[in-house]
């Protein structure tokens, strides 16, 4: 079986298959009509396949469906199952194992099968690998948050891709492909750290900026709405943040630990020991948080024994 590379290539690569593992058209079904799942649901469709049937246990996932995937029936996972060519398993990673044993009974077995779950592999999906399933663990490294947004973003993220054999791994290339995105190969045993590393970066990165704009709106109180000219006075921390936070990620991006400026990076411990009391007075969750962050980031800029003294719950 020949290499296939995680680049566009490897669509000139899969044209050596005699059977391409992707057909013009498929028959998709989703379980369940979640953010992720209508989302990749649309991108597929726009693609050129056609979402024929998805599940949708609650009012608000029905609706979801109802908007986003017009044309698909409602129904059951089994029934789904049954007959999807292409069946997406978008549920919450507790959920997978139950579903994956529940649907073995009817699976069509020359069904492709995906998970969406970034922490669990393929392995997961093996009952229906023994039954002839061609079964991926492909994971959208993007967040999404409920909006027609969420399926344009696909066309500009990678997917995480795990497969048990070299034509698993060339079908999710495909796929991932079709819809715009890069596919990236991640082995099995790395998928805990992977999805790890992504909810590090981006659902610790949200918690921070919330933090930060909760501490900046109450600095800005006594004064908000005095000089500004650029928009309403109710988002002005946010508008303040914005572009700093921009040119921070894009510096961290390009240049790594070397992009980290402020009093942590720099030794200056005594604006740290300010910081610290300041924020208390907002909240003393964010100042735990401060007090983490900037341990981290003098450890990476190798100010620690200039820092670490003040970062002493005593000392605050």
């Amino acid at each position: 079986m020949p290499e296939f590379s995680d680049s566009p290539d490897a669509v000139d690569q899969l044209s050596g298959i005699p059977n391409p593992p992707t057909p013009a058209r498929l028959s998709v079904g989703v379980i369940s009509a979640g953010r992720v799942g209508t989302a990749l649901g649309a991108a597929l469709e726009r693609a050129g396949h056609i979402v024929t049937a998805a599940s949708a246990p609650s009012e608000r996932s029905r609706t979801r469906a109802a908007h986003r995937l017009p044309e698909a029936r409602v129904d059951v996972p089994a029934v789904i199952a049954e007959k999807a060519e292409l069946l997406i398993l978008a549920v919450p990673d507790t959920e997978l194992p139950a579903l994956v044993e529940d649907l073995a009974a009817r699976i069509n077995p020359s069904a492709i099968v995906l998970h969406t779950s970034g922490a669990l592999g393929v392995g997961v999906l093996a009952p229906l690998a023994r039954l002839g399933c061609t079964t991926i663990a492909f994971h959208p490294a993007m967040t999404f948050v409920d909006d027609p947004d969420d399926t344009a973003r696909l066309a500009t993220c990678c997917i995480g891709i795990t497969a048990a054999d070299e034509i698993g791994h060339a079908v999710g290339q495909a796929i991932a492909l079709e819809i715009g995105a890069e596919p990236v190969r991640v082995p099995e045993s790395a998928r805990p750290l992977y999805h790890a590393a992504l909810a590090h970066g981006a659902n610790h990165l949200v918690a921070l900026v919330d933090d930060a704009v909760v501490a900046l709106r109450a600095a800005l109180a006594g004064g908000v709405g005095l000089d500004t000219v650029g928009g309403p006075p109710g988002d002005l921390a946010e508008r303040m943040l914005a572009p700093l936070a921009r040119a921070a990620l894009d510096n961290a991006l390009r240049s790594g630990a070397a992009a980290l400026t402020g009093p942590a990076a720099r030794g200056d411990a005594a604006a740290v020991t300010r910081h610290l009391a300041a924020i208390d007075t907002v909240d003393p969750a964010i100042t735990d948080a401060y007090r983490a962050q900037s341990r981290r980031a003098a450890a990476q800029s190798g100010t620690s024994a200039m820092i670490d003294p003040a970062l002493e719950k005593d000392n605050r």
